[in-house]
């Protein structure tokens, strides 16, 4: 079973997150509050991080590459980033800001699976699902 952080402020988000997501294979947590990211997606042992776009005052772009920081400071190698874009247009900016995967709203439980599954995949390069764009 997969621990993913689920780092979103509105609950719309949180629960299409969920809905997606709700099988045996993850066990979801919720953070609302984006300045507590790093140090919980790094103590807490989880899988993977999906990030909103626009979450709190610093935005999911933010929050990716604070999270990169802090992980290459710890020495994280591999702690994969899905972050749900508002825009197709934004997927350049994700993956500037080392996101592993990036999915476009609104999306499927096709498409965050899809996605999460690329970026559980160290291997592979950072992706787009749901309107590959970049």
């Amino acid at each position: 079973m997969s621990r993913i952080l689920v780092v979103a402020d509105t609950p719309w988000v949180r629960n299409e997150v969920h809905a997606s997501l709700t099988t045996p294979d993850f066990h979801l947590v919720d953070l609302a509050y984006p300045s507590e990211v790093a140090a919980t997606a790094l103590d807490g042992g989880f899988d993977a991080v999906v990030v909103d776009l626009q979450v709190g005052s610093m935005g999911g772009m933010a929050l990716t590459r604070d999270l990169r920081e802090q992980a290459g400071l710890r020495g994280v190698d591999h702690l994969p980033v899905v972050i749900l874009l508002d825009r197709a247009a934004d997927a350049f900016l994700a993956k500037r800001a080392g996101a592993s995967a990036w999915v476009i709203k609104p999306f499927d439980a096709h498409d965050i699976r899809a996605a999460l599954s690329q970026a559980m995949s160290p291997a592979l390069p950072a992706t787009a699902t749901a309107g590959d764009d970049a």
